[in-house]
């Protein structure tokens, strides 16, 4: 999945906003507030929209007040959320548009659309158009309808008009855009990883994929070794290069039914356990387990990664990132570092600027200063770090 572009109406300190031209791998800078988790909470509402809906979403992301939290300060009228986005480089261009009111004092859907452009040029095709509730979804396979007009479109009721046409119709193989769609937002991960929560011990259970903060560090480790042991070789011999003496990492389950995650120092005779661990060694393997899932997440978002980081690892984990991406998945970071940003090329920076409670983003190349300073062979962390970024210094 690629999205190549967000447009943002209304959506807290996103009054009237778009992203465009999205890379595959896109690196997030920006002061303290500006938002850069917000614009992460936007994939967040989506992924709780679709699993429960759209007030439960809301609350969650604005805590009891819901819509009136969530809608820009001052604001009227809807918050409108559109994606355009490909499943894959040669797919169509796609384009969901959410518009979320309130009736009766109730949030609802108050406009669903999901349309492809299978051309540049032409009218986009929608093969879904809800309003409160009720509306249209097409039942044909993209790729085998040469005209609009062979669309086969069924008039649909959903059973509340606070829940997501995508959610109730994906269920359904007879709409398979829809499917397509709802599948792509299951699978989308956030990451904000917490070392206090991967330490302790787990409960013996099973988990293919860690989890938002890593409480399930262990449980993963377990699985890979046992499932996947050629990847988990492979993160095993990435981290071994990158931390000294760590010379292997095991889960054992104990008779109590608890798995331990266990660290070998190549110096001592007995592995570590992971609460003995430092706290760069437990993040450094937790996001080699992430970005080397054997099932990668079509959209991942990591919020400042490198928190805890000796600086001199951040190079290679930007370029894991950018491997995640190139190899199928699209990568949002958002991060605080130069030594990071130092490895990232102009066209994956943007930054974020707050200004009277409004942020706008701006794009790195299309500033030319920056352009220029990077076309002579500077680096993107010491021009930010020096002030060219208007409106995000690293302070």
């Amino acid at each position: 999945m690629h999205i190549e572009s967000i447009k943002l109406k209304n959506f807290k300190s996103f009054h009237d906003t778009e992203m465009l031209d999205i890379p595959r791998f896109c690196v997030i800078v920006g002061a303290n507030g500006s938002g850069k988790s917000t614009l992460f909470s936007v994939f967040e509402f989506l992924r709780e929209a679709l699993a429960s809906n759209i007030n439960t979403a809301l609350v969650k992301l604005g805590g009891s007040r819901g819509f009136q939290e969530v809608r820009s300060r001052g604001a009227q009228g809807n918050i409108d959320i559109e994606l355009k986005f490909r499943e894959t480089d040669t797919s169509p261009l796609i384009t969901y548009f959410l518009s979320v009111g309130v009736k009766d004092g109730r949030p609802i859907v108050a406009r669903e659309i999901l349309k492809y452009r299978r051309g540049s040029g032409g009218r986009p095709w929608h093969f879904l158009d809800f309003s409160n509730g009720v509306g249209v979804a097409a039942i044909n396979e993209i790729e085998n309808i040469p005209d609009i007009k062979e669309l086969d479109r069924e008039e649909q009721k959903l059973r509340s008009p606070d829940i997501l046409a995508v959610k109730g119709l994906a269920q359904f193989e007879r709409f398979p855009a829809v499917m397509a769609l709802g599948t792509l937002i299951e699978n989308w991960h956030i990451s904000d990883f917490h070392i206090s929560r991967a330490r302790p011990e787990q409960e013996a259970g099973y988990a293919e994929h860690l989890s938002r903060e890593g409480e399930n560090l262990s449980l993963v480790t377990e699985y890979l070794h046992s499932r996947h042991p050629k990847i988990f070789n492979t993160i095993l011999d990435k981290l071994t290069h990158r931390v000294p003496g760590i010379t292997s990492v095991d889960a054992k389950t104990t008779e109590e039914g608890r798995v331990l995650l266990r660290f070998q120092d190549g110096a001592f005779e007995d592995p570590f356990l992971a609460r003995y661990v430092s706290d760069g060694t437990i993040k450094m393997f937790a996001y080699l387990v992430l970005l080397y899932d054997p099932t990668p997440h079509p959209l991942l978002c990591v919020e400042e990664p490198e928190n805890q980081l000796y600086p001199n690892l951040l190079w290679e984990l930007a370029e894991e990132f950018r491997a995640y991406a190139e190899r199928g998945g699209q990568v949002f970071v958002s991060s605080h570092s130069p030594d990071f940003l130092n490895a990232v090329k102009l066209e994956e920076v943007y930054w974020l600027v707050k200004k009277e409670g409004r942020t706008h983003i701006k794009r790195a190349q299309d500033n030319s200063q920056i352009a220029a300073y990077m076309a002579d062979g500077d680096q993107m962390g010491y021009l930010w770090k020096e002030g060219f970024f208007e409106g995000a210094n690293p302070q």
